[in-house]
Formats: structure tokens, C-alpha cells, sequence
């Protein structure tokens, strides 16, 4: 394949998504919409991405901050699609090869379709080939017109007869083009047409008037090109996004009770004989590892899941690792920084920040454990508190293997309990444990008889 080269229009403002953000940035499935866009360029190997910034292009730039490579250039004012393309020319000056144009609000595209599209467009020596599809109700977008199969036009809506407004197949926007002739062609587009814009499709009249070859893919499945412009197109789109990544996942060998349900990031990766019941958030870049139960309810963000987990009902975790056969919840919180060894068990209302918890260690009900470094087969007693924070800064606990540490009790940091060692239920812990001790920190109880019949007296 020759020197491949990226253009993606990204410059409108998106009027009906009645947002302060770029409609670019609204996010599909937890991505960016241009960053979908991107990801289905990334197989092409393009020399050259440039991006057309135009309403909020900082913003923009932001969100695609941690990509390498971009190149930008600002479309102001916005005049059309062709005055958009226009702009990349600073950036491809002097290269050779083809230029991919997409659009940055066009989620579902596929890797497989552009690949197809440019190896269609170089077998078939074109200077310019179009991707186009067939739909039941084409209002809005340019026909393609043809003579003799071959594609002679594409005529806008606006400015469509009746005739070419009954032809069903539609322009997607996107294209490939050699790079030699483009540039200078899009220079020869004038603005005659009803919204008085520099209209990319223009170029196949210039290229046809000048015999240049123009060709035509046509998709199979005419959803991949729908762009979203309202809040309810996002949700649309969003919806079939979500439904192709349970069949992927479900194909692999992942049970999903609900794909409707299912929220199930472009970024995660599950193992075959995982179960994930209804109502499971999975997002970023988490690992769900082979033969897990995931319960419904429960949200996992960024966070690595071993083989053989168990996560009951109504957890969250975030950035953080479970180790496999160890259970979780119902209705635990994993703080980031969090690390639950082989076999521990974090039970209901246990919250863990910045914690590690040894293998087969437990801490089954009712637990705060921050800033934690727990050790192997540690027992900690319902009602636990590691009282991390001083007013001013975050301090250490260290329970040491198998210590046992009762219910109730307040471990104040920094503080150690040695490996072994007992905590008394009950206890306010302000000292270190020595390994093998009992620790007994509370008030000594005093019973005084016949106190309730003086007092009702």
C-alpha cells in the first residue's frame, strides 16, 4: 500500500447538541467521537493525520492531548467541506500518495471499511473514490448520481430536482484521494449552491470534466456512516455501539445475561467463561480475567481483574487490582491504589483506599481501610477504621500477617500491628502491637447493681 495520509474534519460547533462542547468531544460509549473516528484510521499505518479545528479547537486539542503525532490546522471562518480539506494542505505539501478524508462525529466506521475503501481505490487506479451506501429514506444527504453505473455527480439536497431527490444512494462524506491533482482541484470549486459553501462533492464534476478517474465503494451496512448531531442521535448510536461489543464479547466466549444492558467499554478485555449479570458497567482500560461472576450493579473503571473473581452485587472499583479467586462485595468500595490478594475476601460496605490487602485476608462487614498495607490471612473485625488522616496529612497502618484485629476497632496512624498479634474488640489503637501480643485499648467496665431501680425511684 502507498503513503497513506489521514484527514479529519472536526471544525463544526454541532448547533442541535445544544452543548458548550464541541460535538466531537461528546463522548460514545465513554470515548470522544473523534477518538472512534481515529481508532478506525489507526490500522491504516497514516504518515500524516491532520485534524480541522475550528469552534473551540483548544478544547479539542485538549481531549486528543495524549495522542503522538496529530497535526491541526484551524478552518476560520468555516465555509464548506471543500474550504475544510483546504486547510490540510500546509501539512501535506510535498507528500505523495493518498489522502483518507473522514469526519469526526462518524462513531461506528470500521477499520475494515477504510482499508477496503483504499485498496478499492488503488486497484482500480481512481484519483478519487467515494464511499456511499443505500437507505430507506435519504433526505439530507447527497445523491449519487450515475450514468451507465458509473458515478457522474453528487448533488446536495437543497440543491436536488425531485428526480434526484427519489435516488437512494447516498454520499457518506468520506473519501479517498490521490494527492497530486486534489489541492489545485479544490481551488476551481465555487460557491454555487443554495447555502453558498465550498462543496467537496463539486470535485467529482471537476475530476470528471478533466477525465480522472472516479470511483465508488458501497457499504453493506449503511449505519456505519451515520453521523450524530442531536443529543438522541448520540444515544442512538451510542446504543449500537454497545450492542456490537456484547457480540464481540459474546462470540469470544463471555456470557452477558443482558446486552441491553451491558455497558461495556471499547478498551476492556474479558476472559472466555466469564459471567456478567444485568446492569454491569465495565469502562477505560479494565481487565476482567477467565471464569469471573460479575453480579449486577456493579461499576469497574480502569481496575485489573484476575482469573476466578467473584464481584457480588453493587460494588464500584476503580483503578485498582483484584487478584484472582478472591470475592468482593456486595456493596464494597475499592478506592485507586487498592490491591485485594489471592483469595481475600472484601465484604459488604468495606471501603478500601490506596489499600493493600494480603491473600486470604478478610475484612467481611462494615470496614474503612485507607492508606492500609494489610498482611496474609488477616482478620479485621466488623466496624474497623484505620483513622488515616491527621487534619494535615495521610498516615500509615501495617497489620502484619495473621493478626486479628476485633470489631469496632480504631486503628489511629501511623501505627504497626505486629505479625500475630491480637487487637481487643473495642480498642482505640495509638501504639504499635508487638508481634504475638494481645492489645487492649478501651475503657475497663464497671457494673453498678440496683442502678436502674434507684433511678426510676
Amino acid at each position: 500500500m502507498s503513503d497513506t495520509h489521514v484527514v479529519v474534519l472536526a471544525a463544526g460547533k454541532g448547533t442541535r447538541m445544544k452543548s458548550l462542547e464541541p460535538k466531537v468531544v461528546h463522548r460514545a460509549l465513554g470515548v470522544p467521537l473523534i477518538e472512534h473516528v481515529l481508532r478506525a484510521a489507526d490500522p491504516l499505518r497514516p504518515q500524516t493525520t491532520v485534524v480541522i479545528l475550528g469552534h473551540r479547537a483548544e478544547r479539542v486539542q485538549e481531549i486528543l492531548g495524549k495522542r503522538l503525532g496529530l497535526l491541526f490546522a484551524l478552518q476560520e471562518p468555516q465555509l464548506g467541506t471543500a474550504h475544510a480539506l483546504l486547510q490540510a494542505e500546509p501539512h501535506l505539501r510535498g507528500c505523495r500518495g493518498t489522502v483518507v478524508l473522514l469526519y469526526g462525529d462518524v462513531p461506528l466506521l470500521r477499520p475494515a471499511t477504510l482499508r477496503t475503501l483504499v485498496e478499492t481505490h488503488h486497484a482500480r487506479g481512481a484519483l478519487a473514490t467515494v464511499l456511499t451506501a443505500h437507505v430507506d429514506r435519504p433526505f439530507g444527504y447527497g445523491r449519487i448520481v450515475r450514468e451507465d453505473g458509473r458515478i457522474v455527480a453528487i448533488v446536495e439536497e437543497k440543491d436536488a430536482t425531485p428526480e434526484q431527490r427519489a435516488i437512494t444512494e447516498i454520499n457518506s462524506g468520506i473519501y479517498a484521494f490521490e494527492l497530486e491533482p486534489l489541492f489545485g482541484a479544490l481551488r476551481e470549486i465555487a460557491p454555487a449552491n443554495a447555502q453558498g459553501e465550498y462543496y467537496l462533492p463539486d470535485l467529482v464534476r471537476i475530476y470528471r470534466s478533466r477525465g480522472l478517474t472516479v470511483e465508488t465503494v458501497v457499504l453493506d451496512d449503511a449505519r456505519e456512516i451515520l453521523g450524530v448531531n442531536s443529543r438522541k442521535e448520540l444515544a442512538e448510536l451510542t446504543a449500537i455501539l454497545k450492542s456490537n461489543r456484547a457480540d464481540e464479547l459474546m462470540a469470544a466466549g463471555v456470557t452477558i445475561e443482558d446486552p441491553a444492558s451491558a455497558w461495556i467499554g471499547p478498551d476492556v478485555t474479558i476472559g472466555t467463561d466469564t459471567i456478567l449479570h444485568p446492569n454491569v458497567y465495565l469502562e477505560g482500560r479494565t481487565r476482567i480475567g477467565r471464569g469471573c461472576e460479575v453480579h449486577s450493579g456493579v461499576r469497574i473503571v480502569d481496575s485489573a481483574i484476575d482469573d476466578g473473581v467473584v464481584i457480588n452485587n453493587f460494588c464500584v472499583i476503580v483503578e485498582s487490582h483484584v487478584s484472582s479467586g478472591a470475592r468482593v462485595g456486595p456493596f464494597a468500595h475499592i478506592r485507586p491504589q487498592s490491591d485485594v490478594g489471592e483469595q481475600a475476601h472484601v465484604g459488604n460496605f468495606v471501603e478500601l483506599k490506596k489499600t493493600a490487602l494480603g491473600p486470604g485476608s478478610k475484612a467481611n462487614h462494615l470496614s474503612y481501610l485507607g492508606d492500609a498495607t494489610i498482611g496474609a490471612n488477616v482478620n479485621v473485625g466488623a466496624g474497623t477504621i484505620t483513622c488515616n488522616y491527621d487534619g494535615e496529612k495521610k498516615n500509615p497502618t501495617v497489620i502484619e500477617d495473621g493478626a486479628f484485629i476485633g470489631s469496632d476497632s480504631q486503628l489511629i496512624a501511623p501505627v504497626r500491628v505486629g505479625r500475630g498479634a491480637y487487637v481487643a474488640a473495642g480498642s482505640s489503637i495509638t501504639e504499635d502491637v508487638p508481634p504475638g501480643a494481645l492489645a487492649v485499648a478501651r475503657g475497663k467496665q464497671v457494673n453498678k447493681d440496683g442502678w436502674v431501680a434507684k433511678k426510676k425511684k
